[in-house]
């Protein structure tokens, strides 16, 4: 079926001033040392990220022990543990921490409540690499709460002095009502309120909200493992309008696209914008004409330097 259609683009989008900071270090490194470079994980949640620093000589593995000794290493953006870190010395690696500055802070507050004997809450979703690096800075086991209803169920000792983190691409709603319930449970409890939530994991959902207002179908650009895409998503969903998380244009079903009027097209913060280029293109060819509107958000400014420094 073919027809005139609105398609709407949410602004901002895309990388983030972490994602383009570390998939800039991976390159750099390559271009002065050559390859090859190892990365440990995914150096941020993308296949066609990861794909295209593969062809320039980045190798991916899950493990230091993949790794031949003495090698250059990158960390994620995601960050990694203490123990990782010093495996990575036992094993003779040069590394270099490609870890978002924002998740680091969040390692910093980690630590600062370790050291001045608070018992640690982190908000976050289990297993995801930033929540596994976080709880590997320090020897405290931490409390992990994913959702309210263990909000709700949290047993805490009166005596105890508690504070919380979080893992930086939550949803600001469900942080916004697990904070409020521990600070019911506790109203000593200690923690930065929401600004763990990094900048542009607030501007890209706050554009999505807007962008569901217009829309009768969303399609949310990223992996499916990327935690921020899936906050997209489910922040339209809980707006009764349809939504789709596709990893890329070939994902799209054309049965989705017959009775629509309007779409609206956005991406996860470690999707680069030819993700978006493909998808118009795509929507593009699908339908008669189409008419692309921009919306306005939030201008991001903010820039984190790449640093060149193995050590």
């Amino acid at each position: 079926m073919k027809k005139i259609i609105n398609i709407y683009l949410a602004s901002p989008r895309g990388f983030c001033a972490g994602v383009k900071r570390a998939i800039e270090i991976v390159e750099l490194a390559l271009q002065k040392y050559g390859p090859p470079i190892y990365v440990r994980h995914e150096i941020v949640h993308n296949k066609r990220v990861v794909q295209e620093l593969s062809k320039k000589g980045a190798v991916f593995v899950e493990e230091l022990e993949e790794i031949p000794l003495g090698s250059r290493v990158i960390f994620s953006a995601h960050g990694v543990s203490k123990k990782i870190k010093k495996v990575a010395k036992d094993y003779k690696h040069l590394t270099l921490d490609a870890t978002c500055p924002l998740v680091s802070k969040v390692h910093k507050q980690t630590e600062k409540y370790f050291n001045k004997d608070y018992k640690i809450i982190l908000i976050g979703h289990k297993g995801h690499p930033e929540v596994v690096g976080i709880q590997g800075q320090i020897s405290q086991e931490l409390i992990l709460i994913q959702n309210e209803e263990e909000a709700n169920k949290l047993q805490l000792d009166k005596k105890d002095k508690v504070a919380y983190v979080t893992q930086t691409t939550l949803s600001l709603d469900d942080t916004k009502n697990i904070i409020e319930i521990l600070k019911r449970k506790n109203p000593d409890i200690e923690g930065p309120e929401l600004d763990d939530i990094c900048y542009a994991t607030q501007n890209r959902q706050e554009a999505v909200n807007e962008l569901a207002n217009k829309c009768d179908l969303v399609l949310v650009i990223g992996s499916e493992n990327s935690s921020n895409t899936q906050r997209l998503a489910e922040i339209v969903k809980k707006k009764q309008v349809v939504v789709y998380r596709i990893a890329n244009a070939n994902e799209i079903k054309k049965k989705w696209l017959d009775t629509v009027q309007n779409i609206g097209i956005t991406a996860g913060a470690s999707s680069p914008e030819v993700l978006i280029k493909e998808t118009l293109d795509f929507l593009k060819g699908y339908f008669e004409d189409v008419k692309i509107t921009t919306m306005q958000g939030v201008e991001e400014k903010t820039v984190f330097k790449p640093l060149l420094n193995f050590s």
